[in-house]
């Protein structure tokens, strides 16, 4: 998009996420493709991948919009209780639904930890994501960082923390 934002011509939708959007590249590349639909796509592996997904039909200054919970899917944002919000409070963002994983291969503490029971529905679980977020007015999730310091380089997830803790490790000091 820095290069050449008329590079998704041709294409009729592109579905981006991964990563919080940048609203100048997704603004440059809608107005040099204006038939171009541009998808925000956002959900952790837990889920499927995808647990949100929306449109951006209009420019961005702010942050974009995460869209909406996609069919068989629970989006759902909670206090620290574990009791949802009223839109506009932020929480906790939790996925729960159809392709919701079982837990962590060979893991179940951090298994117990992450997929707790669902707030609403006795007998199924939701995933804790670790994302803040809250509901905007027309019923779209915005995404508002991290609870930790977890960051993505390169699609793998880093916890600062236990690169920390490796290091003193190593040098004796933990």
């Amino acid at each position: 998009a820095d290069a050449d934002p008329r590079m998704f011509a041709g294409v009729r939708q592109l579905i981006v996420g991964g990563e919080r959007l940048s609203p100048p590249h997704v603004n440059a590349v809608r107005h040099a493709n204006p038939d171009l639909v541009v998808i925000n796509g956002y959900g952790p592996t837990e889920n499927t991948t995808f647990t949100a997904c929306g449109p951006i039909g209009r420019d961005y200054e702010g942050d974009i919009p995460l869209g909406r919970p996609i069919s068989g899917t629970d989006g759902l944002i909670l206090d620290a209780a574990g009791t949802p919000v009223p839109t506009g409070v932020p929480g906790e963002i939790c996925a729960a639904g159809d392709g919701l994983a079982r837990g962590y291969l060979n893991d179940p503490a951090l298994t117990a930890l992450k997929f707790v029971p669902h707030p609403s529905a006795a007998g199924r679980r939701i995933y804790r994501t670790g994302d803040r977020g809250r509901w905007t007015p027309d019923g779209e999730v915005l995404f508002l960082g991290r609870f930790d310091e977890q960051v993505k380089v390169r699609g793998y997830r880093i916890e600062p923390a236990e690169i920390e803790h490796r290091i003193r490790d190593y040098y004796g000091a933990g």
